[in-house]
């Protein structure tokens, strides 16, 4: 089956992608990962995410249908909790899923460890997962363009060794790229991380999945594998929302969904931006995948970056957001606070990461000379590592990970723009 896959994949990536306009260079293999276990009914890319201030989705697959079911309690092997969710399955061409299972569990402790086995009492198999923090320090892990390759293990065992509370992907995540059982790899590869602490994501070019005719709509996968609480904030599609871990308050934004001035999305983002509350969320981050700064070679004047940083920057700016990352260069790459191109002390820090180890290697080429708002850039691959430690102070790292060693390339000190009296407004 994943022969004819590898077939039926090249010849249509041939017929629909476009030539690089740049070369990238060889990288690590792809992984191929089974199944752990020959039970129809046992879990496996069990993965979580954050659903509103006290609940936590859990999300997995079976290659038989299960009656999706969490039970869950603070107290290995003891469940004084249980919830029924959803399930569902989807057809890709020749391809068709296991059963998608999604069950929110809650009301749950804030900085709890809880116990908990999919598809009920009688599932083997018992995971962990701590929630996130009620108060000061929180501790975000950042890695863009993930994949499945040697590379991405790499980075998956980099931060695996950091304690976080909420891991943040700005999209590709598999580069399953049309070949379905490439998604199923990507699951079983993140499941250690995924299934202990929130993935919290948003999609990426790759996630497309598009193929005229033969596949008309978009997102299939990404979509029906992983669900985001888009409702809970307010938007009507999967592919943009928003979510709150304590003081910090996340944009998570389509670069592939319509954004233009009027659009869902935009009049969406409108909404949530006039809805915060800095006093209680004083820290405000976005997270998109097309970069909206970028002095790569690679991935240059696509609308996806042009065409949104014109419809949506100015938004972003007015509401002094802190933060923007994004992936889809596969390099990394820190610029000063910016808007309109230039230096603006109440501007956001933009952060390229789309770093985690992708099939197609790194962008490797920079335009010289360096602008005077980028600040760091290095063509390896790594992790990020957001530390907020207040109200008004958190610390940024960026972790290369070449030659299997993680190695703290980069690091800046950043003040919230809530606490700069100058920015308010």
């Amino acid at each position: 089956m994943v022969k004819v896959w590898n077939l039926v994949a090249i010849m249509l990536i041939v017929l629909i992608s476009h030539v690089s306009s740049y070369d990238r260079p060889a990288t690590r293999k792809n992984i191929v990962m089974h199944p752990s276990s020959n039970d129809p009914v046992s879990p496996e890319q069990v993965h979580i995410s954050l659903v509103g201030p006290d609940k936590m989705r859990i999300s997995w697959i079976t290659k038989n249908s299960v009656m999706p079911t969490v039970v869950y309690g603070t107290t290995s092997g003891k469940y004084e909790g249980s919830a029924n969710g959803t399930s569902s399955s989807y057809h890709y061409l020749i391809y068709r899923s296991g059963q998608i299972n999604d069950v929110v569990i809650g009301p749950l402790k804030l900085n709890t460890v809880y116990y908990y086995k999919c598809g009920g009492q009688s599932s083997t198999q018992e995971f962990n997962f701590k929630t996130p923090p009620s108060q000061f320090p929180i501790r975000f892990a950042v890695a863009g363009d993930l994949g499945t390759t040697e590379w991405s293990k790499s980075t998956l065992d980099h931060v695996s060794k950091w304690e976080h509370d909420v891991f943040i992907l700005p999209g590709d995540l598999s580069y399953a790229d049309l070949l379905q059982p490439v998604w199923d790899t990507f699951g079983r590869m993140v499941q250690p991380l995924a299934s202990k602490r929130p993935w919290m994501v948003t999609q990426g070019n790759h996630e497309v999945e598009l193929i005229p005719v033969l596949h008309s709509q978009s997102f299939t996968a990404y979509n029906n594998r992983w669900r985001m609480p888009f409702e809970e904030s307010g938007s009507t599609s999967n592919l943009y929302y928003s979510f709150n871990v304590y003081g910090v308050h996340f944009i998570m934004l389509g670069s592939y969904a319509d954004f233009e001035p009027g659009s869902d999305q935009y009049q969406w983002l409108e909404k949530d931006l006039k809805s915060i509350d800095r006093k209680t969320t004083p820290w405000l981050m976005a997270v998109i995948h097309a970069p909206w700064y970028n002095t790569n070679e690679a991935h240059q004047g696509e609308k996806e970056s042009v065409d949104m940083k014109q419809s949506m920057e100015t938004l972003l700016y007015n509401a002094r957001v802190d933060l923007v990352f994004a992936g889809h260069v596969h390099a990394y790459e820190r610029f000063n606070r910016v808007y309109e191109d230039k230096f603006d002390k109440c501007g956001p820090v933009y952060i390229n990461i789309g770093d985690g180890g992708n099939k197609e290697g790194l962008a490797k080429n920079y335009r010289d000379p360096s602008p005077a708002i980028s600040l760091f850039r290095e063509a390896s691959f790594g992790h990020g590592q957001l530390v907020v430690v207040n109200a008004s102070h958190a610390q940024w790292k960026w972790q290369r990970n070449d030659d299997d060693v993680s190695v703290e390339k980069d690091s800046v000190w950043l003040t919230s723009l809530s606490a700069d009296s100058s920015c308010q407004i």
